[in-house]
């Protein structure tokens, strides 16, 4: 296909042959060229009367069929009919039944459902939806994106705009929506409720606004969701219980709110969780058991909330995939499972500001550990071998922060901190009881920026 530029006349290219009278391509013949990609046929604002052969079924790769015009209306129908393997051709777009298809006609009704959320903000400072007017088709209005067969309207983005206003209503009526994103658009007020009517929704994110008032349990009706996030936020409340029913959800993001309660034991449920965040609000209570059997989970942040009583013993066994794991400042007491250190995964784990107590367990399984936060707790015994648990980690090769302040570890000052990775940036162990000198060979750690070893 060399020939086919703008050089010469397309009718010149190799393969196109044209109608003397037009010069309009009447012939294309591609055979044995060993052509691949995907194959689109438009004979749009043509006038056939005939009838639409039934080799067109033979185009098992046809994405895109484009056959508009008024008068072959019921020759489409037929086709469609007739012809069920057509739906064979999973990427096929028809695009030449949009007064035919219910789906088409209803993007009318589509366009107007935006043009009404569109009227119910103000404050557009960044004139963001500017383009949101008749003079062009609406699946290319700004942050709207339309997909799938006859396009139904898949994609509502408007995150990184500033409108300062709350949530229209009108977003419910999205029916066909399966993406929101409305991240960081200075939006107020409250999570509409009517939200849960938009059943097709698998991506919902509304992180750092100025969201009020409490998350509607009628969320826990979006079965398809995979990823929900309110961080950073102003939400209050509880948990809904009913978030368990979102038995896709695999991203939960309810950290940096004012939530109290507790957490629900139903979200134990959810089999396919993978990053569950709740950190930084007033949660109180006990984790239930069931929210550590969600054995896919990858990142587990509980942080900075109220939250009491002890952890279970095989925490590791039961989280197999586990990297990132915060319950640090809380109230947590009891020791520190010993099975947690199992996890290989684990690059950060952070237990510091709660009221741990007891022995912390050998490290030297945690090799792509970067960052360990023990401080703040009541760890250790004022005695000899307190420390022994950091000589595990001199394989290590990745830690980068090691915070074991404010305890009760005992013992010398371990000389196998010499040996620790150079990758170490901040080791901060004051206000124990250790005793001994620094060694030397500590200059050994070039890239070490902080070091606290006061009483």
């Amino acid at each position: 296909m060399e020939s086919w530029n703008s050089s010469i006349h397309f009718c010149q290219w190799h393969g196109v042959t044209c109608g003397r009278k037009h010069q309009r391509v009447t012939t294309l013949e591609l055979q044995f060229l060993k052509l691949s990609g995907s194959l689109s046929l438009n004979l749009g604002g043509n006038n056939f009367y005939n009838q639409i052969p039934q080799e067109i079924d033979h185009l098992r790769r046809l994405e895109i069929l484009d056959l508009t015009n008024k008068k072959s209306i019921s020759t489409i129908k037929k086709l469609v009919e007739i012809h069920g393997s057509i739906k064979k051709h999973m990427g096929l777009n028809l695009l030449g039944l949009a007064t035919a298809s219910p789906a088409v006609r209803g993007n009318e009704t589509d366009q107007q459902d935006l043009l009404q959320f569109k009227s119910k903000i103000i404050g557009d400072q960044l004139r963001s939806l500017e383009s949101w007017n008749s003079s062009i088709h609406f699946c290319q209005w700004r942050g709207v994106a339309l997909h799938g067969v006859a396009g139904i309207r898949e994609e509502l983005n408007l995150a990184a705009n500033g409108f300062n206003n709350q949530i229209p209503q009108e977003v419910g009526r999205l029916k066909r929506l399966e993406r929101l994103d409305l991240t960081n658009i200075s939006i107020s007020g409250e999570i509409p409720s009517n939200l849960s009517a938009c059943s097709q929704l698998t991506f919902v994110s509304m992180l750092g606004n100025k969201i009020t008032g409490e998350i509607p349990s009628l969320l826990g009706l979006l079965s398809n969701l995979k990823i929900l996030t309110f961080s950073n936020n102003s939400l209050t409340g509880n948990i809904p219980p009913s978030l368990g029913k979102l038995s896709s959800l695999e991203v939960l993001d309810l950290s940096l709110n004012g939530l109290t309660g507790t957490i629900p034991e139903a979200l134990g449920q959810l089999a396919n969780l993978s990053y569950f965040f709740v950190g930084v609000n007033a949660i109180s209570g006990i984790v239930p058991i069931a929210t550590f059997n969600l054995s896919n989970i990858r990142e587990f942040d509980i942080g900075g909330n109220k939250i009491e009583g002890t952890l279970p013993c095989d925490l590791a066994i039961i989280m197999p995939y586990l990297k990132f794991f915060s319950v640090g400042r809380n109230q947590i007491s009891g020791q520190i499972p010993i099975s947690i250190f199992n996890a290989s995964n684990l690059n950060a784990l952070e237990f510091g500001g709660n009221r741990l107590s007891g022995n912390v367990p050998s490290l030297e399984n945690l090799n792509g550990l970067r960052g360990l936060l023990l401080g703040t707790n009541y760890l250790g015994h004022g005695r000899e071998d307190d420390l022994h648990f950091l000589c595990t980690l001199v394989n290590n090769t990745k830690l980068e922060q090691l915070y074991i302040s404010q305890n009760n570890l005992g013992d010398v000052f371990p000389e196998c901190i010499s040996n620790f990775s150079s990758t170490l940036l901040g080791l901060v162990m004051e206000e124990n009881k250790i005793w001994g000198r620094i060694p030397n060979g500590i200059g050994d750690l070039i890239n070490l920026e902080v070091l606290v070893a006061s009483e």
